[in-house]
């Protein structure tokens, strides 16, 4: 475990704390602000683009900066066995029952209020950050930073030292770590906590851009769909006019699935 948390909790002590957009730690490239984007959770497919985000369990793509996506507070669906066999990493109700995220039910939440949790925790995703080094991707973005923010029985600070430790495991390996949403965190995640750019869903739905280009400038990769755009009363080309929106912004269907199969949609500004 680093012990860089102790200097870190006093900076988050502090009130109006503000950051610069990052140029990257020595030796870490951050991702193209040109070039092309995908976003490709639900299925990864060939694409001519500078950069594209995949799963941790998919291969990086060939001659584009590969992004390896790892849900950093919760648990994935297809890991449900692994974290049963530890139930002290997961959060855990009155009654003593996993708590789910009602927003995505198919995943637990998990605690990383003390030390030991987060060790615990970091034993089992620590490998799966260094996997994506050694499988080729460039960076790693981190899913659900802003749970403690919904879960009010995590305590603020262990979350916040687990994803400190997730930027000194991710700049160890030689990768670029990526902020995912969590728009009123994003001073802290950059400035004190060191994330390197930020990835963002449907800020151009929720006016919310700013939040992320304001403190990362170019380095924000924006994705948006289609039902929050209808929801919002907004279309794609209205996005693409915003001010503040990300350089490389794109819209995707709801499931990221590949390219050919229904339902599939890609646009870009």
């Amino acid at each position: 475990m680093s012990t860089r948390w102790s200097a870190l909790a006093l900076v988050l002590l502090l009130a109006g704390c503000t950051a610069s957009p990052s140029s990257g730690p020595v030796g870490i490239a951050l991702p193209p602000t040109a070039g092309g984007f995908d976003y490709q959770l639900g299925g990864a497919h060939p694409a001519e683009v500078a950069v594209v985000v995949r799963d941790a369990g998919a291969d990086p793509l060939r001659g584009a900066y590969s992004i390896c996506y790892v849900n950093g507070f919760q648990t994935q669906p297809e890991d449900a066995a692994l974290w049963a066999a530890h139930p002290e990493l997961r959060l855990t109700d009155g009654t003593g029952a996993a708590v789910v995220d009602p927003d995505w039910p198919d995943e637990i939440v998990l605690d990383p209020s003390s030390p030991a949790q987060r060790e615990g925790i970091l034993e089992i995703l620590g490998p799966v950050l260094r996997g994506c080094a050694d499988a080729g991707f460039d960076a790693v973005e981190i899913d659900n930073l802003d749970t403690w923010t919904r879960f009010p029985a995590i305590e603020p600070a262990g979350a916040r030292a687990l994803a400190a430790e997730y930027v000194d495991l991710a700049h160890d390996a030689g990768l670029a770590i990526g902020q995912k949403n969590a728009a009123e965190l994003t001073e802290v995640a950059h400035g004190a906590l060191g994330f390197d750019f930020a990835i963002t869903e449907e800020c151009g739905a929720y006016d919310e851009c700013a939040a992320f280009t304001d403190v990362y400038g170019q380095h924000v990769l924006q994705i948006e769909y289609p039902d929050s755009l209808a929801a919002a009363g907004r279309s794609f080309a209205q996005v693409c006019a915003l001010p503040d929106r990300a350089p490389l912004t794109i819209l995707r269907d709801r499931a990221l699935v590949a390219e050919g199969e229904p339902g599939f949609v890609r646009r870009v500004c």
